[in-house]
């Protein structure tokens, strides 16, 4: 089996095009936290604060031979940790619904066996009836 014959079928599987499709997912929803803490939490923190941004905090450190100044960006490091709680919650709150989701299905399964299994007992005189038919030729 060729190496493009084997990589057709691993890209083709079910399972990478779910990752594929989470992946993608994944990313534009952290585009829309980042867009949540940035644009609409930190701005009325800030204010409550005195007017504060909090992506220009840091602590200056000096200057680089270049120069330029070198600061330590606390307010950034901030507003990614606020974004990655955001994001860790959406995830947890997903995984929680989803083994939800499983225990309720495996609680159904056994009714529906036990179900199955006991027939009627319409059917138990029609299969007496067929039965007493079949014997009788």
């Amino acid at each position: 089996m060729g190496i493009i014959s084997e990589f057709r079928e691993f890209a083709i599987k079910g399972n990478m095009i779910d990752m594929a499709v989470g992946i993608i997912m994944g990313a534009a929803f952290g585009t829309v936290v980042n867009s949540l803490v940035n644009d609409v939490i930190m701005p009325p923190i800030g204010m409550a604060l005195g007017g504060v941004d909090f992506s220009n905090i840091g602590i200056a450190l000096g200057t680089n031979p270049k120069g330029e100044a070198v600061t330590i960006a606390i307010g950034s490091f901030i507003n990614n940790v606020i974004s990655f709680l955001i994001v860790a919650w959406a995830v947890f709150m997903l995984v929680k619904a989803v083994n939800t989701a499983k225990k309720m299905a495996e609680k159904k399964k056994p009714a529906e066996v036990a179900a199955a299994a006991a027939p009627t007992r319409s059917e138990v005189l029609l299969e007496e009836i067929r039965n007493a038919l079949v014997s009788k030729k």
